[in-house]
């Protein structure tokens, strides 16, 4: 059985190669090819071509692509899989996505030619988690803002929530989605003492310790809202203008999630005018960040540009992760995260 990996910018080829070095013991033969960018930003710009545009949005060049009729095994991070990909691949049986979201494959075609197509859930949670607790942190203590004017030689101590800077501990954070993401932020808000609310229609087992809500009741309630949803069509706008009005005056909007889950817009004309106490943003629909964006002109938000879930660590570990999961599709074990519900005979 062959493999056939295409490696990144973040994952290079070595990490790639001794992640994945485990399945030889299981008798995958395994080819690396890269995917070259110079910088990460080019990188960073055709993965956000892909996420709007879909997987035909991107060429890959032919030194990846050559011979892709060799392989059983197929695993990449960001590299774009169209049908045309998928096609030439006659012999392909999984596509192994080293990450959670699948945008950058075609999955309704390979679908269609009953590949199956696996995901790597939680990869990045921990990065993504402690980063919004650290959204959080900056915008509520003003640590961003005060490093700033002190970078600028100004002794600044009054900030637009001078009046109303509160302690995490007693208050309500509020998680508008509970999976991996969500729950581990939820035990470093219960760490600090607050009560946490979480809204997801599809949380299963048992929610500690956050009490599950109605997404109305979520917003009301909250002093801090941290954005964990996945994005798909039915939550594209999950929060929005109505949601937003719904909010204290004195809380504080986060979201290290996807900006299609938030109105921009609208969050940006209720921090305007000042509906709402703040916001911290990793995500925003045009990236990166243009120089007239209004976000730029606020002094009541955190920005940050899109890097809540790059840590090394995160990217590292993502083919060791998937090297398991696709070590037990070969010993026929379950359960496995296949996003298209096409199972793989050993």
């Amino acid at each position: 059985m062959k493999l056939l990996a295409i490696s990144d910018t973040y994952i290079p080829l070595d990490v790639m190669q001794a992640g994945l070095a485990g399945l030889e013991t299981l008798g995958v033969e395994i080819e690396v090819r890269r995917w070259e960018h110079p910088t990460l930003v080019g990188l960073q710009e055709a993965n956000l071509a892909i996420e709007n545009g879909g997987p035909q949005a991107v060429a890959l060049p032919d030194d990846v692509t050559r011979n892709v009729a060799d392989f059983d095994l197929l695993v990449v991070q960001f590299a774009p899989i169209a049908s045309s990909f998928i096609e030439a691949a006659t012999g392909l049986k999984v596509i192994a996505v080293l990450r959670g979201g699948t945008e950058n494959v075609d999955v309704e075609f390979a679908t269609g030619r009953g590949i199956s197509v696996l995901n790597t859930p939680g990869r990045n949670a921990r990065a993504v988690a402690e980063c919004a607790l650290g959204m959080i942190l900056a915008e509520i203590r003003n640590i961003a803002r005060a490093h700033e004017r002190l970078k600028n030689g100004q002794w600044q101590r009054s900030f637009p929530n001078s009046d109303s800077i509160v302690e995490l501990y007693g208050k309500t954070g509020g998680l508008v989605g509970y999976g991996a993401v969500g729950r581990l932020v939820a035990g470093y808000l219960e760490a600090f003492g607050s009560r946490i609310v979480a809204f997801d229609p599809y949380c299963q087992g048992d929610p500690a310790p956050a009490e599950l809500v109605d997404l109305d009741t979520l917003m009301k309630e909250s002093d801090v809202v941290s954005i964990h949803a996945r994005l798909t069509d039915e939550t594209h706008h999950l929060i929005g203008r109505p949601q937003i009005r719904l909010m204290k005056p004195s809380a504080v909007l986060v979201n290290t999630a996807r900006s299609g889950l938030l109105d921009e817009e609208a969050l940006v004309r209720a921090l305007s005018e000042r509906r709402i106490m703040g916001a911290a943003m990793d995500v925003f629909d045009t990236e990166p960040l243009p120089s007239d964006h209004p976000l730029l002109k606020l002094d009541n938000v955190t920005i940050t540009p899109h890097l809540a879930g790059s840590t090394m660590d995160a990217f590292h570990n993502s083919p060791k992760i998937m090297a398991g999961h696709l070590a037990k599709m070969l010993r026929g074990e379950q359960p496995l995260p296949i996003v298209n519900g096409i199972r793989v005979e050993s």
